[in-house]
């Protein structure tokens, strides 16, 4: 047995609704001004006066999806629309003459009209009536329409924010690798010419461990923060291998926020830069200090690097490139609910901080 659908099923239940209000209302007038007459045949009657509406309905919002009251081209769409309600109110004023002249018990108590002064007659009586009731049918589509387009639209918009987010994130993952493998690759033959076996050994596997990091789940956007501590420990332990004594790290992240969930590699740019742009500037070193904050709904991780201080035009060099995309990154999955700050602390370093939504998986 075929199964209505629900389209069928909220056009009938409504004009059901229509019908049976129409009927009780003029029942109950005919019957308070004390008109008597054969009330089972008056209801039917009335009831069953919709229906050339309740079968024109699907036509009506087909030709709405397809031609939109605010389309482009308007005179054409409303040609259309008028030669059809037109058409609705012919057969429908047919349908109610035929109906009020067979069930009608009111209409035999007077003297009979013919069928076509009576078919013209509840045309012309009803023109109004037919325009807000094809206007009405219209106006339901248009909505329905809109809200079904701006659904799909959100689909899409999320569907595309996801591939940008992983594009940006696979763009991010080919950044870090060749200049961080140049680097690394460069400190490791150093330590082979040193005959420093066990450093070199040390670095290679600290490098191993750090790329099989950037390599797995690389299709996830989001991390718990204690993967992401890991993940920033392996590249610090190679750069202490660099740097030795010259790099001094401290950390405070409470243990509670450990488990929030966190962009993937959004603390590698903001160290690598604390590295690059602080640290190796100086010959004697410095502190690089990443600290875990939640406050008011937001979980605000900071880097604090000892060092030079920036210029007034950093936002042009290297430093301000890579942080411009980790914004592009933080809008894509976040919006603007989230906040990126670049800092001098006095004349002693620099902090960059992020701040997003706190959340746990």
């Amino acid at each position: 047995m075929p199964r209505i659908s629900t389209a069928a099923v909220w056009i009938i239940s409504v004009w059901l609704g229509i019908g049976i209000f129409d009927a009780i209302q003029t029942v109950l007038t005919m019957r308070a001004e004390g008109m008597h007459h054969a009330w089972a045949h008056l209801f039917i009657t009335l009831l069953l006066t919709y229906l050339p509406w309740a079968l024109a309905t699907p036509i009506v919002m087909s030709l709405g999806c397809r031609y939109p009251p605010v389309q482009l081209r308007p005179f054409q769409t409303w040609v259309i629309h008028i030669a059809f309600c037109a058409a609705i109110g012919v057969v429908a004023s047919a349908w109610n003459a035929g109906l009020e002249t067979l069930l009608n018990p009111w209409a035999k108590t007077g003297a009979p009209d013919p069928f076509l002064h009576f078919w013209l007659y509840k045309f012309y009586n009803g023109l109004l009536s037919y325009v807000f009731l094809y206007g009405a049918i219209l106006a339901v589509t248009y909505g329905l329409d809109s809200r079904e387009t701006l659904a799909r639209q959100q689909i899409e918009t999320a569907r595309l924010n996801e591939q940008l987010s992983k594009a940006q994130l696979n763009a991010l993952r080919r950044q870090i690798e060749p200049h961080f493998l140049f680097n690394t690759l460069n400190a490791i033959a150093g330590l082979v010419r040193e005959r420093r076996d066990d450093a070199a050994v040390s670095m290679i596997a600290a490098l191993s461990d750090f790329l099989r990091c950037v390599i797995q789940d690389s299709n996830r956007q989001q991390v718990p923060l204690e993967e992401e501590m890991e993940f920033v420990q392996k590249y610090l332990d190679i750069q202490k291998m660099r740097f030795a004594e010259r790099l001094r790290l401290s950390f405070d992240v409470p243990s509670e926020l450990l488990p929030a969930q966190v962009p993937t590699f959004i603390l590698q740019p903001m160290v690598e830069n604390a590295v690059k742009h602080g640290i190796a500037k100086r010959a004697h070193g410095g502190e690089i200090h990443l600290s875990a904050v939640r406050s008011n709904g937001m979980l605000t991780l900071s880097v604090y690097n000892e060092g030079p201080t920036l210029p007034a035009d950093w936002e042009k060099g290297s430093a301000g490139i890579g942080l411009s995309n980790v914004r592009t990154r933080l809008r894509s999955l976040y919006g603007e609910t989230f906040r990126l700050a670049v800092s001098n602390r006095g004349q002693s370093g620099v902090e960059v901080s992020v701040s997003v939504p706190f959340a746990e998986k």
